[in-house]
């Protein structure tokens, strides 16, 4: 994780203020090290930083209710088939536009030609 990633996490208040050292470097224990693979497993998952702040604090109070993680998580998979739903429709008008290009040359190339001019030759050939 960057450095600057890091000061971010803790400017916004996920991780907390690290120990200084003499020569002022920050010094950072087990606590902040485990905190930030958290966030950092979190994000490569595509939770949001605000999820992600709600994720901490609930993993906070260990007697507390799983109901309300189980609550971000659905949400957050609602958003995921949303986006693999996006992908899908993303690819299918990819391979329309040039998967299927069957010329010889660039200049009959679809995929090129949809590429440029927002595809105004696809366009009118259609």
């Amino acid at each position: 994780m960057k450095v600057e990633t890091v000061r971010f996490y803790e400017a916004e208040g996920l991780i907390g203020p690290p120990l200084r050292s003499g020569s002022n470097y920050r010094v950072y224990d087990r606590s902040h090290l485990d905190r930030l693979s958290f966030i950092k497993r979190s994000r490569d998952l595509g939770f949001t930083l605000d999820q992600v702040r709600e994720l901490l604090k609930l993993a906070n109070d260990p007697r507390g209710s799983c109901s309300e993680v189980d609550a971000i998580i659905e949400r957050h998979l609602v958003e995921i088939d949303r986006k693999l739903a996006d992908l899908a429709t993303l690819r299918d008008e990819v391979y329309r536009r040039g998967g299927a290009c069957t010329a010889s040359t660039i200049a009959d190339c679809k995929v090129i030609d949809a590429l440029s001019s927002h595809g105004s030759k696809a366009s009118s050939r259609s």
